[in-house]
């Protein structure tokens, strides 16, 4: 009689034993050392910008659209704009594109030491007929090796007839990565399985994360019991 009591308990038990051992294993792999996911490649230390970026697996990508920059007057609306001094050489447009999307960076959890790859798109300033590389350069070094993000980026620079506005000397898309969720977060978003009515609760039990439901009624159950 005995065996035959313990091996119901074991049964009821079993279910829990389950979920605690589930739950070990998340601690133990969010507890492991955390590996390199964005290897950084130059071979030039001096250089502004990277040979290449590879990236792990277990990161999640953002890719932001090609951005465009704002007039100087952040009052001023692009339908009044009327001449290349209100928008700035290619310097000034520079900083207000990679501002918008540090901006953007960080209304989606990122930020600019997540950046891993730039395109930038350039057009010749129409005072000098000319692409100025060096002033893109000089607005670029304004966000990247840094004291507030020492890191940098693989880049790639395309000189262009126009851009979709005729005092636009600069667009920058980007993308940025970051680690994904841990296996602890993601076990925590999972919601608990909806209590079975007639259910018996067990306080000592509380703390589990949640119970199997039994697959016979509470009333059959506590006759198996009886017997």
């Amino acid at each position: 009689m005995n065996s035959l009591k313990n091996g119901r308990r074991d049964r009821r038990f079993a279910p829990l034993a389950k979920h605690l051992f589930a739950a070990f294993g998340a601690l133990v792999v969010s507890a492991m050392p955390v590996q390199a996911e964005v290897t950084r490649i130059t071979g030039n230390p001096n250089a502004i910008i990277l040979d290449g970026a590879r990236v792990s697996a277990d990161m999640e990508t953002f890719y932001l659209s090609g951005q465009l920059p704002s007039p100087l007057d952040p009052a001023k609306p692009m339908s009044e704009v009327k001449s290349i001094e209100e928008m700035g050489d290619s310097k000034a447009q520079t900083i207000s594109t990679l501002g918008k999307i540090k901006a953007l960076l960080e209304k989606q959890g990122y930020s600019m030491s997540d950046l891993v790859k730039l395109s930038l798109f350039v057009a010749a300033d129409p005072r000098t007929g000319k692409m100025d590389f060096a002033g893109v350069n000089e607005g670029f070094k304004q966000f990247f090796g840094t004291a507030q993000n020492p890191n940098t980026v693989a880049r790639s620079t395309f000189q262009v007839a126009a851009l979709v506005g005729p005092y636009f000397l600069i667009e920058i898309e980007a993308i940025a990565v970051k680690k994904k969720a841990g296996p602890s977060a993601m076990l925590n978003e999972q919601p608990a399985p909806a209590a079975v009515e007639g259910e018996e609760s067990d306080k000592s039990l509380a703390s589990a994360a949640y119970h199997r439901p039994h697959r016979y009624p509470a009333a059959l159950r506590k006759k198996a019991i009886a017997v």
